[in-house]
């Protein structure tokens, strides 16, 4: 796909789309000096190479990665015309096309109703889940696990809820055998699942989680921000692209489910949406404004969302993408697939090397290891992994980026008896391979890694 033949189409048709409203005197409050124009564009776009490249599979840190063309030129296209999705007074087409690509999200969980809308991302659509659980079990807590991601907690604290954390297991997943003693308690409302743990890539056991929670009359919402795409791939037959399917499949089963499309959807940020499988919640949102929601008798997003404005070209965007690149196996999850067979080939590479070793096997397209350290102890792994994290950033030629994560002692030695534990935390390196990229350069990232990984030994 040619990007600039599809920007010069995103600008030209909107100009077209203008020349047929009655010609106007442009306000000269709103001119600029072209000079001037130029001196600024370009410090803008040298200020921008201070960037990391997320762009190339070398970056294999957090999760980043460049939005599909397919995506920046609808984006482009809707951004002239500068919706606002909150009503449809705001943004008449793009609600629609908002309202078609939501349908495409419900149906890919499985949902047989749903209530959903985008949002400017994962942290305001947990806080809408949050706050959906808090009216519907008014006092209650919430549960999620020690490794749920922090947001949940923030949100609670917002929202005046109790957070009980639930003990993980050894693979990071939600202890189900501690989570039912929890919900003996009667104090807890909503259970938060993780279906892809944004540190390790941990999949909670969804499909024990929600009878168990049935059981208690308990609701279930499932942070799926992260993983919800790899629903794509739950049972495939492909090498190396199947996940576990259960867990996937119990989505279909929850009260409300958050997913972000700004991550493995090739959306540009921020996209992120909150689905609900009954409807009936958007009693809960009820409110009343005097000068929107004038123009139509259609239920207006605004009127099922806690925020107001938001840009109908995060819409048009998503919409156009899933047109090109829809949610089935060999649309959207062809991508998620070769970033997953990326994870599981360096493993094997990682679990064959002598100065790398793996933290635990990757669930979805996140890999952690760490330095093969002399002695084992968890102070010289953590100064190991971040001397490697350093060298590979600074490097002046075949720069590779990584990010490090923080790991409790217990936490380690429960996956790596040997190491003795002269500290109470260490630091662990961590990769998201998310760029189907990543699958051809793997040979050129871990040689890179493991030679990084050799210097930061002998320094530790």
């Amino acid at each position: 796909m040619e990007l600039w033949h599809w920007l010069e189409q995103a600008v030209g048709a909107f100009h077209a789309w203008a020349r047929e409203y009655e010609e106007y005197a442009a306000h000269p409050a709103m001119a600029v000096d072209e000079g001037a124009c130029a001196s600024a564009f370009a410090e803008l776009t040298v200020r921008l190479r201070d960037s990391y490249p997320f762009f190339h599979p070398c970056y294999a840190g957090q999760m980043l990665k460049p939005p599909h063309p397919v995506a920046v030129a609808g984006y482009l296209a809707a951004m002239l015309v500068n919706s606002n999705n909150h009503a449809l007074d705001g943004g008449p087409a793009t609600s629609v096309m908002e309202e078609e690509a939501v349908e495409q999200l419900a149906a890919m969980f499985g949902l047989r109703t749903h209530l959903g809308h985008l949002t400017s991302g994962g942290t305001v659509a947990n806080l809408e889940a949050l706050f959906v659980a808090r009216e519907s079990h008014p006092g209650r807590g919430i549960a999620v696990s020690a490794e749920a991601h922090y947001t949940h907690a923030r949100m609670s604290h917002l929202l005046g809820m109790r957070v009980h954390t639930v003990p993980v297991d050894v693979h990071g997943r939600m202890d189900t055998g501690a989570l039912a003693q929890l919900l003996s308690t009667a104090d807890v409302g909503t259970v938060v699942a993780t279906t892809g743990t944004t540190a390790l890539g941990a999949v909670d056991p969804l499909h024990l989680i929600v009878p168990l929670a049935r059981r208690h009359g308990v609701r279930v919402h499932v942070d799926a921000a992260y993983g919800g795409f790899f629903t794509l791939l739950a049972d495939e037959e492909a090498p190396g692209a199947s996940v576990a399917g259960d867990p996937w499949r119990a989505i279909a089963h929850c009260d409300s489910v958050v997913i972000d499309p700004h991550k493995h959807g090739l959306q540009p940020y921020g996209c992120g949406a909150v689905l609900f499988s009954d409807p009936a919640v958007a009693r809960f949102y009820q409110h009343d404004s005097p000068y929107t929601y004038f123009t139509s008798q259609r239920p207006h997003l605004g009127e099922i969302s806690l925020e107001c404005s938001r840009s109908g070209a995060s819409a048009a965007a998503l919409w156009l993408t899933l047109k090109l690149l829809p949610l089935t196996r060999q649309g959207l999850g062809a991508v998620l697939a070769a970033g997953r067979r990326a994870a599981l080939r360096w493993a094997e590479l990682i679990d064959e090397s002598p100065v790398l070793e793996l933290y635990q096997p990757p669930e979805l397209d996140i890999v952690t290891y760490h330095p093969r350290t002399t002695p084992a102890t968890l102070s010289r792994i953590g100064v190991a992994s971040n001397e490697v994290m350093h060298r590979g950033m600074t490097a002046k030629e075949d720069p590779v980026y990584l990010s490090v994560a923080r790991i409790g002692a217990a936490d380690f030695t429960a996956r790596h008896t040997e190491v003795t534990a002269d500290s109470d935390h260490t630091h662990i390196l961590r990769s998201v391979l998310m760029k189907p990229e990543s699958e051809l350069y793997l040979e050129r990232l871990h040689s890179t890694v493991e030679n990084l990984a050799r210097a930061s030994i002998r320094h530790a």
